[in-house]
């Protein structure tokens, strides 16, 4: 039964994605009992909501609709969004905004590095839109954020999750140049679906720029992270992990692809956590430092504590090699 509150979604929905008007509604599926979380309500949650606002901050917890929100905003973890909340990108699985974005706010390098300094971080992802319409695709404000977390916060350690900057020469060499602790670029999904789930971006050139971090600055750790439930064969996914090992990548992430509305592409299956933990006995097989995957990964969800981990990985590796 179609409530009125399910027709104001939509509607929301309609007018955040004006893009997507034309695709054709596709049903949303039931989530199955792993998957479901309640509904964030804690005091903690409450008051890194009202620190993000107050610094006139966007994150990716609660532009993307993460399922995670409520655990990461009462440990006060979030990923901040940077440049702004309209993509110039239309992606199948995204819940970002889609359109022309605004002028670069020249004061968010300083908000963010305050904000973080403020919570008190040990750890920060930073993520941003795409930013086609930008001579570098916004590899300079990355710099100036960086920059300024440094600054105000000199012991946090930072990760910053990018687009692919397609087409921007120099554009990377900035960004390593500014020595972030991790570099995570997400592949999203297998090869075979870019056409319809990733359009705008190529899946060898994501690769590449992974691999040209690692030639640039080898000490950065890279992270990449995928969605299944998007249609993948298994061999396929397998294949992305090989791809991404010949890239050195050292750290991959797994979780549940989950439909934000109608109008994006729809769940062609749920994995089970059993499956989970199969693609990460693999991946560990395979070489990766770091695994993460079950039905709520996420990019950034736990991204702290998984810092500690990929790093005490690297050492025991290196002993081991010694």
């Amino acid at each position: 039964m179609v409530t009125v509150l399910d027709t104001i979604a939509e509607a929301k929905q309609r007018l955040r994605h004006p893009e997507k008007a034309h695709r054709p509604d596709t049903e949303i599926a039931r989530k199955p009992e792993w998957i479901r979380v309640k509904a964030p309500t804690s005091q903690g949650y409450r008051d890194t909501r009202e620190l993000v606002k107050s610094h006139n901050l966007v994150t990716v917890c609660e532009e993307a609709s993460c399922p995670n929100i409520g655990e990461c905003w009462e440990k006060k973890h979030a990923t901040f969004m940077i440049m702004g909340e309209i993509c110039t990108r239309a992606c199948a699985f995204c819940n970002v905004a889609t359109g022309m974005p605004n002028a670069l706010d020249p004061h968010e390098p300083e908000n963010v590095g305050l904000a973080v300094a403020k919570m008190g971080l040990n750890h920060v992802v930073i993520t941003s839109v795409d930013r086609d319409d930008l001579a570098d695709g916004g590899a300079q404000h990355f710099v100036e954020v960086i920059h300024a977390i440094r600054r105000h916060a000199p012991g946090t350690t930072i990760e910053i999750l990018t687009p692919d900057f397609l087409r921007k020469p120099g554009a990377l060499e900035a960004v390593v140049a500014a020595r972030p602790d991790v570099f995570n670029h997400n592949l999203e999904t297998v090869a075979s679906n870019y056409l319809t789930v990733r359009p705008g971006a190529r899946y060898f050139h994501s690769i590449r720029l992974l691999q040209r971090v690692k030639e640039l600055d080898p000490t950065i750790f890279t992270k990449s992270g995928i969605m299944v439930g998007l249609g993948e064969e298994r061999n396929e996914v397998l294949q992305l992990m090989d791809d991404l090992r010949t890239a050195d990548v050292d750290f991959i992430t797994i979780g549940q692809y989950l439909q934000p509305s109608r109008k994006h592409h729809r769940v062609v299956s749920f994995v089970t956590p059993d499956e989970f933990k199969s693609y990460e006995t693999v991946a560990y097989s395979k070489g990766f430092l770091m695994v993460s995957a079950s039905p709520l990964t996420r990019s950034s969800h736990h991204a702290g504590d998984d810092f500690d981990r990929l790093r005490a990985a690297r050492e025991k590796k290196l002993a081991l090699a010694s």
